[in-house]
């Protein structure tokens, strides 16, 4: 299989999506293996440099000789962008095609995959106005500021549900004289696309992801959050809000225990994964297949041949 299809018509791009803990990173490195491709990763926490244990990030010795691309893009003290993702992502695109190879997307972070993928416009930023913004966030709080908005942005204001989010909308609305609500992408892919989702099995996933939690404790999260403290985690907008970092933080300042740390990061990781079915369960684009099927691999390619061809 090749990245061009022939003529002048755009390469098409595969994406490996799913909750967390379902297997993912490993389909895509022997989808890799077997198409010719070349991994993108689309997991906005894997950009931090020294984010590895607690991400569950891929190894070295783990990827199969396949290159792999936006891992360790990020410093943890700088903010993730999905704009900035979407022009990264595209570009490494291209330059993967060029070679006549195929772009692999992995990753469950929905709307990084959808800037990729869809066609996504992004709004333009003003530091000055969020800056007031969150200034009078802090100041009155969210009730003032969530009322502004459902009064210029009701769509929005539904949907809203963390302060970042708040003031991005009304910093956006600000902005563009527009409803934040308006920039919302459509289903419709930037150039071919293929996505194939990884079916799980709710209750198994569940135990796995506390299995998967308790090996990274034992690996040494601790130590590793400790580093990065060092380095500005707390500092971080992103990468301190990310899952058993922001829990091991905590631990690190000794208002939770390591106990306590571990189950708050396993509920919140379920919890998560959860969220994650949700988004993508909302794409009828995406192609389901059981993530334990011995033929998994072959089950993709199949699906990919198809959905190309056709």
């Amino acid at each position: 299989m090749s990245a061009h299809s022939g003529g002048s018509r755009p390469h098409p791009v595969v994406a490996v999506v799913g909750p967390t803990g379902s297997g993912k990173s490993e389909l895509a490195v022997r989808l890799a293996q077997r198409i010719g491709g070349e991994i993108i990763n689309a997991d906005a926490m894997q950009f931090y440099r020294g984010m590895d244990i607690g991400t569950a990030k891929i190894l070295p010795g783990d990827r199969g000789g396949i290159d792999h691309h936006l891992l360790d893009i990020l410093d943890v003290t700088d903010e993730a962008s999905v704009s900035a993702y979407q022009r990264q992502a595209r570009t490494t695109i291209d330059e993967i095609a060029s070679r006549g190879a195929v772009p692999i997307l992995v990753g469950g972070s929905g709307l990084y995959v959808r800037s990729a993928l869809d066609v996504l416009e992004f709004p333009g930023t003003s530091p000055e106005i969020r800056a007031s913004l969150e200034e009078e966030l802090a100041r009155h709080g969210t009730t003032q500021l969530r009322e502004r908005l459902a009064r210029v942005d009701p769509a929005s204001a539904d949907r809203v549900q963390d302060d970042r989010r708040l003031v991005r909308a009304l910093e956006v609305f600000e902005v563009t004289g527009k409803p934040f609500s308006s920039f919302m992408p459509r289903r419709q892919y930037h150039q071919p696309a293929v996505q194939i989702g990884l079916d799980v099995d709710r209750a198994e996933l569940r135990q796995r992801l506390a299995g998967r939690v308790d090996r990274m404790v034992a690996a040494g999260l601790e130590q590793e959050v400790a580093r990065l403290a060092q380095h500005g985690l707390r500092q971080g907008k992103t990468a301190s809000r990310a899952l058993g970092y922001a829990q091991f933080l905590q631990v690190l300042d000794g208002t939770l225990s390591l106990e306590a740390a571990t189950t708050d990061t396993v509920a919140a990781t379920r919890k998560f994964a959860r969220r994650q079915r949700t988004w993508f369960s909302a794409d009828p684009r995406i192609e389901w297949l059981p993530w334990k099927a011995p033929d998994l691999v072959e089950q993709s390619v199949q699906h990919i041949t198809r959905t190309l061809e056709s």
